[in-house]
Order: structure tokens, then sequence, then C-alpha cells
């Protein structure tokens, strides 16, 4: 296989309804992603585009097609992918592999969605489309459900009592929001306190509103390159180090693990194992904090934290930019938003710019190595990538 570089990233602004379209909003992010890359539309060799729910927001199918045209890139291959919130980091993990097997040399990932056009109840319903649709949804099991039953079978499986782990979970929504405030293309720009958090309306007991993500509207993109062709394009390429994948069943086939998403751990093992490198090594993570259990479910799995630790972890503040591990300066899915199909794409362009040492106030000094992590649906697809300084 041959190295593959991240030579060019753009992005959206992630916000509430948006008047454009999706395929709109893709190409403003694909437009920045080229032109940071040196290139032009008609040098791209093929699409990969992470979207899901575009049939529902908009009536829009096969919105690659047309995004490839809109562009200027008309008549290459182009693909769309749909894993439920893993969307955009399934399809930029392809991207990686047709570069890597030497067919392509340069490719354009990404993902787009304007879901926050649709309103609550029919984006909560379309989201819960993701899990069983035979068993889980009929039995009034959306998101926000799933993520608070994991919440009430951490605490009792690792004996803390449910008032300190909301607690702990609202320091994980203070310190995305502290971030988001500083992220011109997050959805949400203001600093939240643990009061805010814990004195906010119930979604699903425990969680309650700064707990949960947003529905929101946005694109991003990323445009990937054998080693030889980076080389000519950017003196600060990015290389894709390690990729994971792993898919698991509906919540009842995963009781056996749960609250820890097996899916996750066999994901981030193979991106480790590809990496040659460890939880240690990692200074920087954009990972799926779509609720604030999330978070430490996601940083447990993944090795940076014992199992049932991480609540004295986010206290001590080695989440944070400076401690053992800086989670999502992005703002993360909880304050950055959560354009599903945008998702993935997002996360590398927060990597890929910390590493180039381009992200002002947020910038983690001095990061080398990066890690990206992406859940789709509860359990049913996990995505973790992870990126390395290139010179």
């Amino acid at each position: 296989m041959r190295k593959v570089a991240i030579v060019g990233v753009g992005m959206t602004r992630f916000s509430g309804k948006q008047d454009k379209t999706c395929i709109e909003l893709f190409a403003e992010a694909a437009t920045d992603a080229i032109n940071s890359s040196n290139l032009k539309p008609k040098d791209i060799q093929s699409l990969f585009l992470g979207n899901v729910l575009g049939d529902f927001s908009e009536g829009q199918g096969q919105p690659q097609a047309f995004a490839a045209d809109y562009i200027g890139a008309s008549n290459i291959p182009a693909n769309k992918y749909e894993n439920a919130c893993a969307s955009g980091s399934a399809a930029a993990r392809d991207a990686f592999m047709w570069v890597a097997s030497g067919f392509y040399d340069i490719v354009l990932a990404g993902g787009t969605e304007t879901a926050a056009k649709m309103g609550t109840p029919l984006a909560t319903r379309t989201f819960a489309m993701a899990s069983d649709s035979r068993y889980e949804y009929p039995s009034g099991i959306t998101f926000p459900a799933v993520f608070a039953m994991l919440t009430h079978l951490y605490a009792k499986k690792y004996n803390i009592p449910l008032p300190k782990l909301k607690r702990q979970m609202a320091q994980v929504s203070v310190d995305t929001h502290y971030y988001g405030a500083r992220n011109p293309k997050a959805h949400f720009q203001k600093e939240i306190t643990i009061d805010d958090v814990l004195n906010g309306f119930t979604v699903c007991q425990p969680l309650q509103l700064y707990d949960c993500c947003p529905f929101s509207d946005g694109a991003s993109a990323v445009v990937m390159a054998s080693e030889e062709v980076a080389r000519k394009l950017t003196s600060k390429p990015v290389y894709v180090a390690g990729i994971g994948q792993a898919s698991g069943g509906n919540l009842p086939s995963q009781k056996e693990y749960l609250p820890r998403i097996r899916a996750r751990e066999l994901s981030g093992k193979q991106a480790y194992s590809m990496a040659g490198v460890g939880p240690d090594d990692i200074d920087v993570i954009e990972l799926h904090d779509c609720f604030s259990t999330a978070t430490l479910v996601a940083l447990e799995s993944l090795g940076f934290f014992e199992y049932g630790k991480f609540g004295e972890a986010v206290e001590k503040g080695q989440t944070r930019i400076g401690g053992k591990i800086a989670v999502n300066p992005s703002g993360g899915l909880k304050a950055k938003g959560h354009p599903i199909g945008a998702t993935g794409g997002a996360q590398i362009y927060e990597i890929v710019r910390q590493l180039r040492g381009e992200c002002g106030e947020r910038q983690v000094e001095g990061a080398k190595i990066g890690m990206t992590d992406t859940l789709g649906g509860d359990g049913g697809t996990l995505c973790n990538m992870i990126l390395r300084r290139g010179w």
C-alpha cells in the first residue's frame, strides 16, 4: 500500500436551519478543500460523499452525482455513503484505501447534511432509523434513550452515584462549550456553567438539554493524495497513519459488553495496530460526543483511561488542552454541531488543522499525532482514523 496524505480540508459553518441545500453546502466546503490543496476540480478523480437524510430533508437522492457536477468535477465516479453518523468517516476511510491501493492518486471525500431544517420531531424520528426499526424504535427508544440507558448502566457497573456522575458529565459539556466559543465555525459559540447543565430541562432521564448535541446543517470535505503527489502540492502533508472500522448489531445483541461499545474497541485496535502507536502517543482526539455519556464511554473504550475512572479524570482537567489528552478542541458534536453526514469529515478537518498549528487559541501545542472517532447509530458502525504530521 502507498502512503496517503491529506493535502486540503474544508468546512462550512455548522448551524441551525440554513437556506442552502446540502449540495450547495458541500460545494462550499469542497471548494475550500480543493483550493487549499493547490488543485483544480478537474484534478479530482473520484468523490466519496457521506449523506444520510437528504431524501427526507430535501427530497434529494444521489446528491454525490450532482455535487461532483456542481463543483466542476463532472463525470467522475461518485458514491454516497450511509453509515448513520459515521457516514463521512466511512467515506474518508474508503477514499484512503482507493488512493493507498494505487487505483486513484487524488480523491475528494466528505459529507453534507441539512437535518436542522426538518425540525425536531421529524429529525428525531429519522435519526432513530439508524437503530433497530423493528424492535428498538417501536419500544420508544430514540437516541437520547439509548444514551440515557448507557448512563444508568455505567453508574451501576462502576458503582458511581448518579448525582456524582451527572456532575462529571456536566463538566464534559462545559469543556466543549468553552472550545466551541472559540471556534468560528461552531454551532454554539457561548460558554456555559455546570449549573446551566444541571438546571436544564430533562430530555431523557438522566440526560438534560446540555448533555445532548444539536441537530445541525453543514458540510465538510477532505482531499487525499498519494505521497508522491502530496509532496508536490504542500509543504505540510498530514499522513493517514491508521484506520479502523467495525460494526455491531442492535442493543440486545451487545448486552455482554454494554455500556462499553465493542465495535469501538475493535475499530480502535485496528487503527492503533496499523499506525504502530497506542493511546499514550495521541496528542489530540476528536471523538463522537453526541451525548456527554458518549465521551466517557469512548475515551475508556479507546484506552485513554481505565474503565470507570473517566469522571475523576475530567474533574482534574485531564481531557482539556494541556491535560493527558486534548479532547474535542473544536467543541465536538456537542458545541461544534452534528450534521450527521458531515461529522466525520469535520473531525478530520480539526485534526489536520491542529497538526498544522492553525487553530489559534484552541491550538494543542506541539501536536504531532491526532485521532478521530465516529459512532454510527447505537454501535452499528464505528470508524477511527489516526493522522500524523508529515514534516
